[in-house]
């Protein structure tokens, strides 16, 4: 379903001659991930263990139809916010149901609802995305090294376009370009560990591996043609350049630059669905080659990964005063987290992992979508502040200072207080989602021995509440300092019938109607409560890790 929307969003490109038709473009886009979603979720009885397909080089299981829905799912909020206006009019006097009905509402939209956004006239960012999500799909089913290699650079190769999709600004083409040569480097030390797989193991096949490692542990007859640290250092050369695509400490060092220069709303894009993809695929690899009789295994990179992520994450995050470096250096935080859990490989470590990665993309895929709408938000405002004025790149990353965000309370405290739900839910406190998935797993940690990284987690968890409280401080705490701008008037709009040839009534409107537009508004509202409420419905997400959890180990 995902090539053929490819191909024929591909076709349709060629024929179009209006810029402005990208939202069709993503509103198609959505239909077609829709599709996959109900395509995966009707076939999900049909799979009791695992299906391969194309000669061994890719695998269905339960988990990774499971994931391919989230990934679907995840995809589709991303495109609703290039797919409607981000602005709407709202006049209650003239919005009852039968006034929507039976009328129609004009007025000068092009300034009002920015219709000329940058972000509504790029037709090729749903097609991107598209690649990208084939390319995270295949990933996740990967079960031959070659596919691997194919499906991370096509999911690769499709960040790298989609951070320089903005032509004019000079900061996102410069992200990109220390993307592409960061991830070119990331792809070697993917490519070196598969040689040295091959060379080792003779085959490509994810299953021959795994059989080889599990034979290891006979180690009396097989030492005389098999040196069993051998597939050890290159499966830890394979997960370095993994470790580096998903920007876990010591390789984080491109993302904060990277996600502070290009725009937010592909920041959102590159910030979640590139880790969740390759965290899955890693999940298998993990759980299928962890059982050795030696002393020296893989994970154990893995582990210090998680140490440095935890520690870095937290305190270079103290430094930060640009939001998006600050969420990057969060992500980092929270990878620690999401790492410590992968490579202990028990069932219960499976589990919190699986809710972790889940619960996190979502929060940060809430945080996100709450900053887009803020800027938005603040178009009808002016600062005199001579810093905001001076930011570079401002229309395509409106906010890009934490100081931006102070007072904004004063101007939208139901937006203040969704951002507040949400940022609450990343430091970790009860009664909110993110505390469940941090208990979790420093539950499965402390059950497996692992006191020390418990420690040094729960630590940094207390500490990166500093740099998270600073926001809220700026939001709740201080008077704002924008006002409304007084170039900006009132705005007149008609009431016509529902033809259209009769004009109802004359009015004039002001800042007070202009609000955020229906579907940001919905799904900011439908996440932040799942956040908040989550301690009520948790009974269906944790029941599903766990049966999902069965499957893998039962296999």
């Amino acid at each position: 379903m995902i090539l053929i929307s490819i191909i024929s969003l591909l076709l349709s490109n060629a024929v179009t001659l209006r810029r402005d038709m990208s939202i069709l473009f993503n509103r198609i886009a959505i239909i077609a991930l829709i599709y996959c979603i109900l395509h995966d979720v009707t076939n999900l009885s049909l799979i009791s263990k695992s299906i391969g397909l194309h000669g061994g080089l890719l695998h269905i299981t339960n988990i990774t139809q499971i994931f391919h829905v989230f990934i679907f799912f995840v995809s589709v909020l991303i495109l609703q916010l290039t797919s409607f206006f981000p602005r709407k009019i709202w006049v209650p006097q003239y919005s009852s149901l039968r006034d929507l009905l039976f009328n129609n509402f004009s007025y000068y939209k092009t300034k009002i609802i920015n219709k000329m956004g940058g972000h509504l006239k790029i037709i090729e960012y749903p097609l991107i995305l598209l690649f990208i999500i084939s390319g995270a799909v295949f990933l996740i089913s990967s079960s031959d090294l070659i596919s691997v290699f194919l499906s991370i650079e096509l999911q690769s190769y499709g960040l790298y376009l989609l951070s320089t999709i903005y032509r004019n600004s000079e900061l996102s083409t410069t992200g990109g370009l220390i993307y592409f040569l960061l991830g070119g480097l990331s792809s070697c030390f993917i490519l070196l560990g598969t040689s040295l797989l091959y060379a080792n193991s003779g085959t490509t096949n994810m299953d021959g591996l795994y059989i080889i490692t599990n034979l290891s542990d006979i180690k009396d007859n097989i030492n005389i043609w098999y040196k069993p640290y051998y597939i050890n250092f290159s499966l830890l050369i394979f997960s370095i350049g993994f470790l580096f695509k998903v920007s876990a400490a010591p390789f984080h060092f491109w993302s904060p630059d990277v996600y502070d220069v290009i725009p937010t709303i592909v920041t959102t894009f590159v910030a979640i669905l590139a880790k969740i993809s390759i965290f899955i695929f890693l999940l298998e690899l993990v759980y299928y080659t962890s059982n050795y009789l030696f002393d020296f295994n893989w994970t154990i990179g893995l582990l210090i990964s998680s140490l440095l992520s935890l520690i870095i994450g937290t305190i270079v995050g103290l430094t930060q005063f640009r939001i998006k470096r600050l969420l990057a250096y969060s992500t980092i935080s929270h990878l620690g987290f999401i790492l410590l859990a992968l490579s202990i490989s028990s069932i219960e470590s499976t589990q919190a992992f699986i809710f972790y990665l889940m619960q996190y993309s979502i929060s940060n895929l809430n945080i996100f979508i709450i900053l887009i709408g803020i800027g938005f938000s603040l178009y009808y405002y002016v600062s005199d502040n001579k810093e905001y004025k001076e930011l570079s790149d401002k229309n395509n990353s409106p906010i890009q200072l934490i100081s931006q965000l102070r007072g904004y309370f004063y101007i939208n405290p139901v937006l203040s207080l969704s951002l507040t739900i949400t940022i609450f839910s990343f430091v970790g406190i009860p009664p909110l989602v993110g505390f469940f998935a941090k208990q979790m797993v420093l539950s499965a940690a402390l059950d497996s021995g692992y006191i020390f990284l418990s420690l040094i987690a729960i630590l940094t968890s207390v500490i990166g509440g500093v740099y998270y409280l600073n926001i809220i401080k700026e939001i709740f705490f201080y008077k704002p300092q924008y006002k409304i701008n007084p170039l900006l008037g009132n705005y007149y709009g008609n009431v016509y019938n529902a033809k259209g040839d009769v004009l109802v009534k004359s009015f004039a409107f002001n800042y007070k109607n202009i609000v955020m537009s229906s579907p940001m508004a919905i799904t900011i509202s439908i996440i932040t409560l799942v956040i908040l409420l989550f301690m009520f419905m948790n009974k269906e997400w944790l029941s599903m890790g766990t049966i999902l959890v069965q499957i893998l180990f039962n296999y």
